[in-house]
This record gives structure tokens, sequence and C-alpha cells, in this order.
């Protein structure tokens, strides 16, 4: 999938979670001066930046094939290259980093095997590989909540949770399924506060991701009882919302 969204939108519906994530997602991968790292599937540049907090603009470089986020990667990331491109189809030679990061994008590869590959591929022996996901399948995704009041009002809808590595154990059987060895699984987990309830739902209205083309294709009158519905089934505010993702890593 490519997000063809406007960046900010973006960063309103995800950045609460994919910020903390980020942090400890680069932790997990064992991020450090000194290294040369690629960010597959970049975004609006939030691992990206957190990366340049580490090993420095000129040793990070960020990859993503949606011209608005590539856009926003250009302005955000002074000094960093950035290069539009899918990750199934990396335009590097092999052996050219230290590590190859993915944060939330291996669910939505068109191919999440020869994405892997690529990154893989594209990583120095002994390099790191690493892929985060959200838990949407263990229903401890950021969007689990909305998910579960959609389900209640649409038993039938697509609510994510089938989605490639989005299930405890997937995400390190893609990484076996491309080749990589000795994987390392780990759960992380991140929080968003909330001061008031329209906070939290006005972002699933700028038609990011599966929820916002969900909410988009809602009649008025059915948003409206969706709203109400998650309302009712959320706490009152300010409330905080607890999200986890399953990482993997493992030696190029």
């Amino acid at each position: 999938m490519t997000f063809v969204v406007d960046p900010a939108s973006y960063d309103a519906f995800m950045g609460p979670y994919s910020g903390p994530l980020a942090s400890q997602f680069a932790d997990f991968a064992g991020i450090a001066t000194g290294q040369s790292v690629l960010d597959v599937g970049a975004g609006t540049g939030i691992l990206s930046a957190e990366l340049v907090s580490r090993v420095g603009a000129s040793s990070t470089v960020a990859v993503d094939p949606s011209p608005p986020f590539v856009a926003a990667l250009e302005v955000r990331l002074a000094g960093v290259e950035v290069v539009p491109a899918a990750a199934e189809e990396l335009p590097f030679e092999s052996s050219s980093f230290d590590a190859a990061l993915a944060q939330l994008v291996v669910h939505f590869m068109a191919d999440p095997v020869a994405g892997l590959t690529e990154m893989a591929r594209v990583v120095r022996t002994g390099g790191v590989v690493a892929a985060c996901v959200w838990d949407h399948g263990g229903g401890r995704g950021p969007l689990s909540p909305f998910w579960a009041a959609v389900r209640e009002l649409d038993a039938a809808a697509d609510d994510e949770s089938e989605l490639a590595g989005a299930r405890e154990g997937h995400l390190a059987e893609l990484f076996s399924a491309a080749g990589l060895q000795n994987v390392e699984s780990e759960a992380i987990s991140v929080s968003a506060r909330y001061t008031a309830f329209e906070d939290w739902w006005v972002p699933y209205t700028f038609g990011v991701g599966p929820a916002g083309a969900y909410v988009a294709a809602l009649s008025d009158e059915r948003r409206t009882e969706l709203r109400d519905l998650c309302r009712r089934r959320l706490p009152e505010p300010p409330f905080e919302i607890t999200a986890w993702a399953w990482a993997a890593r493992a030696a190029a």
C-alpha cells in the first residue's frame, strides 16, 4: 500500500504511537554511532529522525514509495539521502548498509518476503535486519479500540488483524521465509494520552490507512453511529491507550 495522504494527517493519526515506538525499536535493533542505516518505508520520517540522532544524517538513508512522504522527508530531514523506492525493489548495491529497519511497514508491503529479502541483501554480512508491526491480531494495537467498535456494527469489516506480521510469531516466520536465521522476537509497548475524545477520534476522519479509508466510506449517519459507539466504549477523558508491537531482528 502506498499512502497518498497529507504527511501532517499521518502524523496526527499515528505519530502519538510511532514516535515513542521509534526509540524503543532502534534500541531493539542495536542502532549506535558508527553504523550506516537504511529506513525502509520511512513515511514522514519519525524513525529516520531517531536514526539521525544516533548515527547522523550522512549515515542515514530513507526510502518510501509515496510521493507526499518523499517530499516531506526531503524537507524534514536535512542532510539525509531520500530515495523514492518500494521495499521490494531497493535501488542499492548489495552489502551497502550496516542495518536496515522497517517500522510499521511490513504489513503494508505488496510482498513482505520479497521486501525483507531485499533488506537482507543490502545489509552487510553480520549486519542487522529489523522490523516491527502493531499487534492487530492480538487486539493490542493502537487501532484495536476502533476496530472493536467497527466489528460491533459491521462483523464483516476487515480489521487489519490478518495483515502480514500483525499476529504473534508471524513476523518471525516472514523473516525465516526471507532466508534470515537466528531470528529474535520481542513485544514492545508504547502509550498515548488523550485529554479529550475528539483528540482521539478526529484523526480517524483524515483518511489515513485502512481505518481512515473505512471511516471515509461510511455515510454520515453510519459515521456518527460509529463515533458515538467509540465514545461509549472508551474511558472518560483524559484516557490512555497502550499499544503493543511485535518486533523481529536477525543478522544478515
